[in-house]
């Protein structure tokens, strides 16, 4: 083994994954078999996705626990058309079975701090640059209102 290798590099397999992130694809999978088991319009996968959700979150350390709280109500409350689910671990809320947000918690990757994050179907465009991701430390109310108002822009 060379000695200049870094930690990182020796927490990863020779797959170049690290064990946070081999964690989550299994858990991608075991989802993705789970959602083929369901049918998404179906109101017992709204309920089924909807206590996933509720249960990942119950694991977050508590101010992790308090934020994803709060996102899942912002979240349901103004898209309630978005699907609660799981996705690589994380909750997530999806349109038409695509993702659309997602909070990820620090302690999932161990990054200093959570993320909620949009992907590519939600209707954010702002010109030529706009942001998808955004860093949470904890949510004040201007920040809640700030959030409830671009998921609604992002479900379009």
């Amino acid at each position: 083994m060379n000695a200049a290798k870094s930690a990182t590099d020796e927490q990863k397999n020779n797959d170049g994954f690290s064990a946070e992130e081999r964690a989550a694809m299994k858990e991608r999978a075991a989802e993705l078999r789970a959602e083929a088991r369901r049918d998404a319009k179906d109101a017992k996968a709204r309920e089924k996705g909807d206590a996933e959700v509720r249960d990942k979150i119950a694991e977050m350390p508590d101010a992790e626990r308090s934020i994803a709280e709060r996102l899942h109500e912002i979240v349901t409350e103004n898209a309630p058309e978005l699907l609660p689910k799981l996705w690589y671990g994380m909750p997530a809320y999806a349109k038409n079975g695509k993702v659309l947000c997602f909070f990820q918690s620090a302690q999932k990757f161990d990054t200093r701090y959570s993320t909620f994050g949009f992907n590519d179907v939600a209707a954010l465009d702002d010109g030529s640059m706009w942001p998808t991701a955004y860093a949470l430390t904890t949510l004040t109310k201007k920040d809640e209102k700030v959030l409830a108002d671009l998921v609604k822009k992002a479900v379009g």
